[in-house]
């Protein structure tokens, strides 16, 4: 696959073409798997969390990519357990995000790749094998990839919930906040759902302008930053800051959407 740009000297930059490898190992085991799946729950508390022999067929993929060619990384995946080295790298893997889309033979599901520099993500890939399109983005360089040929890609720049188009990947996910969030779609001018990691890809490509979640582990959003950053959009959590540990995500097309869904959030 061709990358199209030139690798600049920064690390992140450096380790692009490795992360989008990656994705390709991973798409190797996903895609073939699709038929006939044997779906397991994971879940706690009633809550069915799925699980396939793909999700964890591609993360071994990619740990075995990683291991062979930087044995000092670190690895936080989400089916296995953390390798934790010395090194101020490591990376973070959700090797199919939409595991229900995926059992559902939808095609919006996505891999998620993150490199971690000092514990930030500083690179990011999205990539969503079914349609052939890898969304990557680090520093201010965001590009989509479609049949090897790749092209810059820039949020929409929308700045008002009025005119923005909304998405969420289940409405009913966010228990209490459910009134809240309430709030945003009816402000919204269109709503779509049921798209995971795949809606911030279409964010940070122009075709959407907002999106919110709650319940997010470090894996669902660690890839997500540097893509919707490096495409000039804002990402951050649902109080105006930037810390995502509690897994509530607001991805924006602007600064100023940003805030007009911060604001609609708050307790009343």
């Amino acid at each position: 696959m061709k990358t199209g740009f030139a690798e600049r000297r920064s690390p992140e930059a450096s380790y692009r073409s490795f992360a989008i490898e990656l994705a390709m190992a991973a798409r190797q085991e996903t895609l073939r798997r699709q038929t006939a799946l044997r779906v397991e729950d994971k879940g706690a508390d009633g809550i069915f969390d799925p699980v396939t022999e793909a999700d964890r067929a591609a993360e071994t993929a990619m740990r075995a990519l990683i291991a062979q060619r930087l044995p000092d990384h670190g690895i936080r995946g989400e089916e296995f357990d953390d390798k934790v080295t010395a090194s101020r790298f490591s990376w973070s893997l959700d090797p199919i995000d939409g595991t229900r889309s995926y059992m559902c033979s939808l095609p919006t599901w996505t891999t998620l790749i993150a490199l971690l520099e000092d514990e930030q993500p500083v690179l990011g890939v999205i990539d969503a094998p079914r349609l052939d399109e890898t969304y990557t983005g680090t520093g201010n360089e965001a590009v989509l990839i479609i049949n090897g040929e790749p092209s810059p890609i820039r949020v929409s720049g929308c700045t008002r919930l009025a005119d923005a188009r909304f998405s969420t990947t289940d409405p009913f996910l966010f228990g209490t906040s459910e009134a809240k969030v309430r709030r945003v779609i009816n402000e919204a001018r269109v709503t779509r759902f049921g798209h995971d990691g795949y809606g911030y890809a279409r964010l940070a490509a122009g075709s959407l302008d907002l999106v919110i979640e709650s319940g997010l582990k470090p894996h669902d959003y660690n890839a997500l930053i540097p893509v919707i950053r490096a495409a000039g959009g804002h990402i951050g959590d649902w109080t105006g800051g930037n810390d995502l540990a509690a897994g509530s995500v607001i991805a924006a097309a602007s600064q100023a959407l940003y805030e007009e869904a911060v604001a609609l959030l708050a307790d009343a």
